[in-house]
């Protein structure tokens, strides 16, 4: 019988006069931001941004209207990231698969804050287009003037995307009550963050690239750390029941958080101004403030770690807890209204020289054509896929320690795989391809082959589930679920059976060739930094579900026959030899626009460069193919070395008792006695 509820767990004590509180302090703490962001917009400033521009000042309203409805947003933004976060991960669900009362409260918790996140990024749009062309924000009022203008502003676009995201994510939180969705819209409410973080000061001018991926960490750490906090403290107000599991869960990823949000926040700062400007500019100014908030808030969370928790193990009572929280909160807000101003405080101009066309665009210079050399060792650090490779292969090494610490073996050939697959996408990513391959076609191509077709088959072939499976503990029956469980929910759900379905790995594998580069696509992702960031995830999650079912040696929803893996492989084939042989007899540039707008001096011919990347699609294809081929081999080979090893081990036990019986009916139907055993 499913256990829902730990037999240790507490009877909730907490009086019901005392369940109320935390709202009016949200509400508190939330106008507080608006209003330091308010006043620090009027003081640092941000007038200067449309003396920079060229573009009239629109007025205060809209300065300081476009700061407030930013603090609110983002307020509701954190609230809503940070219940979905509680739900899902912090307190156990049913066995079931349902959601708890307590995960219910909080689930619900969340849709009503992305209710109130949709209705800013929708007030954001006309209050960022006016802050964009420079008038007032009465006349983005006008729908028609609205709808026009939307596309004309990049910032007011991704507050438009943003509000379908969430108004999305909004319906499904009122719809849910499984744990497998709420996981998945939390999964969704990070990525809502994503468009506005991918605009502003970080998307644009030198080094640009490094600021966009720096501020999509610190954003995310942020919205994680904040919401999450408010969440908890929620609950501790409301009940006790699995208060001490909840809160040592939180502690850990609060450590976590803390520690991206400053490190980014270093990286961030750095690619904005040099350090000699900290004290000279409104900019920098803010930033020491924020530094400041920042250390404040690790402190915080280190009292909560030794004190709150401690305090809630040992007694089950959340005040000790409560009371850290709330003045922890309260600084978050106003740590959340500083940074508002910040992003409306211009940065100095030009702080480490003058931005040439290439940087401009990409978001650093090129030294010269790629040669052998520059593509082997003139790289650049990609903060997103570069340290999720360096991440990737210490963890799984890691978790081949655990094993071997208790006795248990890992094949060696699976981790040199997996290990193999990281520093693919390292090399695809950072290193001298990487770096070229946003300003040269041919140099995007062996990135894209890299990251689709070779890195995802060393990586399926290190088996990382089963390994994670293993080193894992295991939750008991009467204990909550733990990441080994989710994991296998994940693997298990109606979403993996239909993305790793034969038909549908294939056609998102071999189709997203051509959806891509044919369809417009690829010309209107060039000049966005986010789009290449979401083009690399795409390859890699694409290619990973092809071969999971193929050459992988994970558990997956669909167990193949060796002979239908075969045949999937060799249907494959012929779709990527005629995407490269269309790409090298096409008459037509892809991207020519962004292509020529770089000017590249070694790049004379576009369509010469796409022909070379079409070749090396046309070649590049087979070879990832070729080692799918050699792992089937191999697996077909070691199945039937197992299926005769369980034919002798039976043989053995029955005293070979087939054989016997085979030899019978041949002698029945020669009419001959049949042979004596052995």
């Amino acid at each position: 019988m499913p256990v829902d509820v730990l037999a240790t767990d507490p009877v909730p004590t907490r009086p019901a006069g005392r369940r109320a509180g935390l709202l009016p302090l949200l509400v508190l703490s939330a106008m507080i931001a608006a209003v330091v962001g308010v006043v620090l917009t009027l003081v640092s400033g941000s007038e200067l941004l449309y003396t920079d521009l060229g573009l009239p000042d629109p007025g205060a309203v809209t300065r300081c209207g476009i700061t407030a409805v930013r603090v609110l947003t983002e307020a509701a933004s954190t609230v809503c990231v940070g219940s979905l976060l509680f739900s899902a991960f912090l307190v156990p669900a049913k066995r079931s698969g349902d959601l708890t009362a307590d995960g219910y409260v909080s689930l619900r918790t969340a849709a009503w804050a992305a209710a109130l996140w949709c209705v800013g990024a929708v007030l954001e749009v006309p209050f960022t287009l006016a802050d964009g062309v420079g008038k007032p924000v009465a006349v983005m009022l006008n729908p028609a003037v609205l709808v026009a203008s939307v596309g004309e502003v990049d910032q007011a676009e991704a507050w438009a995307v943003t509000a379908v995201l969430v108004f999305v994510l909004a319906a499904g939180c009122f719809a849910t009550l499984s744990w497998g969705w709420t996981a998945t819209l939390f999964v969704l409410s990070l990525i809502g963050l994503v468009p506005v973080a991918a605009s502003g000061h970080s998307a644009s001018g030198g080094s640009h690239d490094l600021a966009s991926d720096s501020l999509l960490y610190h954003l995310t750490a942020a919205a994680v750390w904040i919401g999450g906090l408010i969440a908890l403290l929620a609950y501790a107000r409301r009940r006790h029941d699995h208060l001490a599991l909840a809160a040592s869960r939180f502690s850990r990823i609060a450590l976590v958080c803390w520690v991206v949000m400053a490190l980014s926040g270093v990286v961030n700062a750095l690619v904005r101004l040099p350090p000699a400007d900290l004290f000279d500019t409104a900019y920098g100014l803010l930033v020491l403030v924020k530094v400041a908030l920042l250390a404040g808030l690790g402190v915080f969370g280190y009292l909560q770690r030794t004190r709150g928790v401690k305090a809630v193990v040992a007694t089950g009572s959340g005040r000790a807890m409560a009371r850290l929280a709330a003045v922890e909160i309260l600084v978050m807000f106003v740590t959340v209204g500083v940074a508002s101003a910040l992003a409306r405080t211009p940065p100095p101009q030009n702080a480490y020289g003058p931005v040439g066309a290439v940087e401009a665009l990409i978001g650093y210079p090129l030294d010269g054509p790629p040669t052998a050399l520059r593509l082997l060792f003139d790289g650049r650090f990609d903060l997103v896929f570069g340290t999720a490779s360096v991440l990737g292969a210490i963890g799984y090494l890691a978790g081949v320690r655990r094993l071997r610490r208790r006795g248990d073996s890992w094949p060696v050939g699976r981790a040199i795989s997996w290990v193999c697959g990281c520093a693919i996408v390292f090399v695809a990513t950072s290193s001298g391809i990487g770096r070229y391959a946003p300003a040269m076609f041919s140099a995007h191509m062996g990135s894209h082959m890299m990251l689709n077709m070779l890195a995802p088959a060393l990586l399926v072939l290190g088996g990382p589930v089963t390994l994670a499976l293993r080193a894992l503990p295991v939750a008991g029956a009467d204990e909550p679920q733990g990441p080994r469980e989710w994991l296998l929910a994940v693997v298990h759900s109606p979403a993996a059976r239909v993305l790793s379905h034969p038909v549908v790995a294939l056609v998102l594998f071999v189709g997203s060739f051509y959806a891509l580069y044919f369809s417009g696509l690829f010309d209107s992702a060039l000049d966005h930094h986010w789009a290449h960031l979401a083009m690399n995830a795409h390859f890699i999650l694409v290619g990973y579900l092809f071969y999971w079912p193929v050459i992988g040696v994970d558990p997956a929803p669909r167990q193949l026959p060796p002979l239908g893996r075969l045949g999937i492989v060799f249907v494959s084939i012929p779709f990527h030899a005629f995407f490269g042989v269309i790409l090298m007899s096409m008459q037509t540039v892809i991207g020519q626009n962004f292509y020529r707008s770089l000017a590249l001096p070694w790049v004379t011919d576009e369509l010469a460069d796409q022909r070379l990347g079409g070749g090396i699609a046309w070649a590049s294809g087979e070879i990832p193919l070729l080692l799918v081929m050699l792992a089937l081999l191999v697996q077909w080979a070691r199945s039937d070395e197992r299926a005769a090893r369980r034919s002798d081990r039976k043989a053995d036990a029955d005293g070979d008792a087939e054989l016997a019986a085979y030899n019978a009916m041949l002698a029945d139907l020669g009419g001959h006695p049949p042979p004596p055993p052995g």
